[in-house]
């Protein structure tokens, strides 16, 4: 510390830079302010009935659904039936996504990153439900599976 004052650095106050946002970072209001509605509510249930991690996060699912343009129950379905909603997930990755080999900082960063991909990227962009789960996994049984989960979680619109 001597040598860098010494050297006549002096630090006052504080600096503040503008910092890019990684486009699956949420920039809305928190849970508890965007999220006034049943869908929370009835994922949070969802989620506790099988004691899962992911019912913590069931407003960032919102959140990067309502972001991306897609369904609500989507992402926790997907997140249940690859890792029963964070019980066997690895890496922060509650998705699977990349076979698991994709680590995320946080849960939230992987829901939200996910989310993003899913509703941008030329690999699901533009498709329907089904179709969108086709490529995400194309196990014969996938798209039903999540399917009904989505169900479980809510009646289908």
């Amino acid at each position: 510390m001597r040598k860098l004052l010494s050297r006549g650095l002096v630090l006052a106050g504080v600096v503040s830079l503008p910092v890019a946002v990684s486009p699956w970072q949420s920039q809305a209001p928190p849970p508890s302010e965007c999220c006034r509605d049943s869908r929370l509510e009835s994922l949070r249930e969802f989620f506790q009935k099988f004691d899962c991690p992911a019912a913590q996060y069931s407003g960032e699912f919102i959140e990067a659904a309502d972001d991306n343009g897609l369904d609500w129950r989507l992402l926790p379905s997907i997140s249940y039936v690859e890792s029963t909603g964070g019980k066997a997930a690895r890496n922060n990755n509650l998705f699977g996504w990349d076979s698991g080999r994709t680590q995320f900082s946080t849960p939230a960063e992987g829901i939200h990153a996910v989310g993003y991909w899913l509703a941008h990227s030329h690999l699901y962009k533009d498709k329907d439900l089904d179709n969108l789960l086709a490529t995400y996994n194309p196990a014969a049984e996938y798209v039903a599976k999540v399917k009904s989960i989505m169900r479980r979680i809510a009646p289908l619109e």
